[in-house]
């Protein structure tokens, strides 16, 4: 049977595109134990698929993704986003570079991070935390913030841990919520945490004519060298965290 011109295109149109691109010659005669050349066989075995538009990552990110995910657990396996892979490497980078802090970080990872703008040009690096290990993070925490605010130059590094506000049970349900998953608990232990290493000695609460109020903290004076450069910082963390207007001031020593 010979194929018409019709079918000899279609042909053409139906096999793979480095077999399109070689010329069908002779006659027109066509026959299903007729088999590509071997040169035509190695060469459609060779081809390449071309990657999608936009899906090629450098060696480079590559990397970079496989040692940050190291030092970030996020729930349910969520992807982590682009800055805490930054702040996932800072932190691995710190791990095997500094002697100081390499044997402390090695079993510690974060669950995520965030940056805030604060009032001005001033902004924050918000970690968060497991709850479990906050006792070791406060260790090295001195340690750790200052060489995380040299890698984030002009941002102040606030460490905060993770923790889950429970809704109050139902009326009449058996069911007790813990006292440390309330809102004003949750809200409390967040305070103490973004002034950490300072510790709160004195809290006054004002209320306005609006109805608002503005709490003001006061910290230990034994860390205002650690802490004053930054309270501007705090207060808007705490802000956006929680809504609350709070200021943070130290208590006037009697000479």
């Amino acid at each position: 049977m010979f194929a018409t011109s019709s079918s000899v295109a279609d042909a053409q149109q139906s096999v793979p595109a480095p077999l399109a691109a070689t010329k069908i010659e002779g006659p027109g005669f066509y026959h299903p134990s007729h088999k590509p050349s071997l040169s035509l066989t190695c060469q459609i075995l060779s081809a390449p698929n071309p990657p999608a538009a936009g899906s090629r990552r450098s060696p480079s990110r590559i990397l970079k993704m496989y040692t940050a995910k190291k030092k970030i657990h996020k729930d349910k396996d969520v992807e982590p986003t682009e800055f805490e892979e930054t702040v996932a490497q800072a932190l691995f980078d710190l791990e095997n570079t500094n002697q100081e802090l390499k044997s402390d970080l090695k079993d510690l990872f974060i669950n995520s991070a965030v940056q805030m703008d604060i009032s001005g040009s001033r902004k924050a690096v918000v970690i968060f935390v497991p709850y479990r290990l906050r006792k070791a993070f406060r260790k090295i925490h001195l340690r750790l913030v200052r060489e995380l605010e040299k890698k984030f130059s002009g941002k102040d590094v606030v460490l905060i841990a993770t923790r889950r506000i429970l809704r109050p049970p139902k009326r009449g349900s058996a069911v007790q919520r813990p006292r440390s998953r309330t809102l004003t608990a949750v809200h409390d232990a967040m305070l103490e945490d973004v002034v950490y290493p300072a510790e709160i000695v004195g809290k006054r609460i004002r209320y306005r004519l609006d109805g608002s109020k503005l709490i003001k903290i006061f910290l230990d004076p034994k860390e205002r060298n650690n802490t004053e450069y930054k309270l501007e910082t705090l207060g808007g963390v705490y802000r956006k965290l929680t809504g609350k207007d709070v200021v943070f001031d130290y208590p006037i020593t009697e000479a």
